[in-house]
């Protein structure tokens, strides 16, 4: 049985995560990895959840906030033999409880048309499509999503 952790960016497990995201990240956007890696820093994040396994970092993501009333999700991942497992479903609950807590009212993301579990991970768990906001508007690559919350 996994549990969950809430911490911050300064977590080892979390930044050894991060390591294989983006490895893992790199490989899938090919070229447009530089482009969608300037946004995905990880320093001063105040609000990370990472799933444990005997003590082992297998899981995690983020939150950060977007403006007054929402808040971002970021730095989704689960190692790959932990996938299926209800683990990524987990940690986003948890983030998505987190934000409610701290009085934010929506969560939106922005996840890769390539990156098809993870879509299917956020249209179960109630996201809808919007127009690509900010930084993703004009990247036909890219889904974004939101939630109430």
């Amino acid at each position: 049985m996994h549990s969950l952790k809430r911490t911050d960016s300064n977590d080892e497990g979390f930044k050894d995560l991060v390591r294989l995201l983006d490895l893992e990240l790199k490989e899938i956007d090919g070229d447009d990895h530089l482009f969608f890696a300037q946004f995905n820093k990880i320093a001063e994040i105040k609000n990370v959840v990472v799933a444990l396994y005997d003590k082992q970092a297998i899981g995690c993501g983020a939150i950060k906030p977007y403006d007054s009333s929402t808040m971002e999700v970021k730095r989704m991942y689960v190692v790959e033999e932990y996938r299926g497992k209800g683990i990524a479903y987990a940690i986003l609950q948890e983030l998505e409880t987190w934000a409610k807590a701290l009085g934010y009212t929506k969560t939106i993301l922005e996840t890769g048309k390539k990156q098809a579990a993870a879509v299917k991970l956020y249209q179960k768990s109630g996201y809808s499509v919007i127009p690509n906001y900010g930084q993703y508007a004009e990247i036909d690559t890219s889904i974004c999503m939101i939630k109430n919350i």
